[in-house]
């Protein structure tokens, strides 16, 4: 495991201070947290680690406890998959070819998920095809009580393109790796779309890496679920790589989630764009976005920006939202990145109204534009005008009287 030992007494993922033996000081940066294969290297979080501080650990247990139960993996997960004959390759064990060649557990869930999970799914995109449809794995949770892990792949071959889409519906307690691979001169899109039932529990690490002049697309849209916790981590690795990072959440009553997001520029020349956009209705709904982007000693000429956007609409919601950027050489084209939480803009409301828009109507308007956003990226039709009618469905069911100035 890539850590230092830890001192009695300390805070949980500390590493010695360079003053002198004793002192610790806990690990701040998403590029120093610990990795391993071995669930014994992680301890049960307490909720002080930097990477849980913001979690509901009480109500996460389930995903972290490595328990036998009578209400177990099998067939707590429906899988059905839609994609050309040939895109889905047999896997067989934790040592087959691809599994592992970019995933390393980064926490308790994900090692365990790699534990319980024999066979992983593999999807693959083959070199120099141009895939004209998306290829889509619906999964459907059996019951909240019950409990199932998962690996899945998706390696985009040199010079092909394809999207891929991850649909999230019923409810399960879910812990779920998705290890991607973006070989050189690739395009890949990835979409995944958390439509669970209130309660469900899904945590589930992305990781990825893009090689010489490809290009990611990835898409986190979460809607439903108790608490959902979807955290990727971009590794643009090969020069000219690139990738741009999406979100969409929107969060009720009740609902906490959760994406940290880790852009490695590791290569020269490549270019990242990382964008994440929640709504928040509802006391006690809330969301948590971490955002680092590292721009690495040989990532020279990188041009990265990272934002996070959160729109109150009720209140006693709360967003979370800390972006953050470390930069390890100064050759680059740019760099920044940005946070911003509030409630609605009054100038649009006022423009709208003034128009002869009723202030209901101004109000839907100014969200569906807010988050609309996001929902265009995705680029597939059909997908775009669900997500939509959902986010009509959600402003409906706001109590007027809820509704913040």
């Amino acid at each position: 495991m890539t850590t230092a030992t830890e001192a009695p007494n300390t805070v949980p993922g500390s590493l010695p201070h360079s003053d002198g033996e004793g002192r610790f000081v806990p690990v701040q940066t998403r590029s120093e947290r610990p990795s391993s294969y071995d669930l014994d290297d992680f301890a049960v979080p307490t909720g002080r680690e930097v990477n849980w501080r913001y979690t509901p650990i009480d109500r996460l247990r389930p995903l972290l406890l490595d328990e036998d139960t009578e209400t177990g993996d099998d067939d707590a997960i429906a899988y059905r998959i839609d994609a050309p004959e040939g895109f889905h390759i047999e896997s067989t064990g934790h040592d087959a070819a691809v599994r592992g060649e970019v995933f390393t557990p980064e926490d308790r869930i994900s090692a365990l998920a790699w534990k319980r999970c024999e066979n992983a799914l593999h999807i693959r995109i083959p070199q120099d095809i141009e895939a004209d449809q998306p290829i889509t794995l619906d999964l459907q949770g059996a019951d909240a009580a019950r409990h199932a892990h998962a690996h899945l792949i998706v390696e985009a071959m040199p010079n092909s393109s394809a999207i891929v889409v991850l649909r999230h519906t019923g409810s399960a307690q879910y812990a779920q790796n998705v290890e991607i691979v973006v070989r050189d001169g690739a395009r890949l899109e990835l979409v995944t779309v958390q439509q669970w039932d209130d309660g469900a529990l899904h945590a589930s690490a992305h990781q990825a890496r893009v090689l010489r002049d490809a290009h990611l697309r990835h898409i986190v849209v979460s809607f439903g679920g108790g608490v959902v916790r979807v955290n990727p981590n971009v590794e643009l690795a090969g020069p000219g790589s690139s990738a741009e990072l999406y979100g969409l959440t929107y969060a009720d009553a009740g609902q906490h989630l959760e994406s940290q997001v880790f852009l490695h520029h590791k290569g020269p020349y490549t270019k990242g764009d990382v964008l994440y956009k929640g709504a928040l209705q509802g006391a006690s709904a809330r969301t948590a976005w971490i955002g680092d982007v590292l721009i690495g000693p040989d990532a020279v000429g990188t041009d990265s920006y990272e934002a996070n956007r959160n729109l109150l609409l009720t209140e006693g919601a709360r967003a979370d939202s800390v972006p953050n950027l470390e930069i390890e050489t100064g050759d680059i084209v740019g760099a920044g990145h940005a946070s911003a939480t509030g409630r609605f803009d009054d100038e649009q409301l006022f423009y709208l109204q003034a128009r002869g828009i009723p202030e209901d109507e101004a109000r839907r308007l100014v969200v569906l534009g807010f988050l609309g956003e996001i929902v265009q990226k995705i680029r597939i039709p059909a997908l775009e005008d669900e997500l939509i009618a959902a986010i009509e469905d959600e402003l409906a069911a706001t109590p007027a009287a809820e509704v913040v100035e």
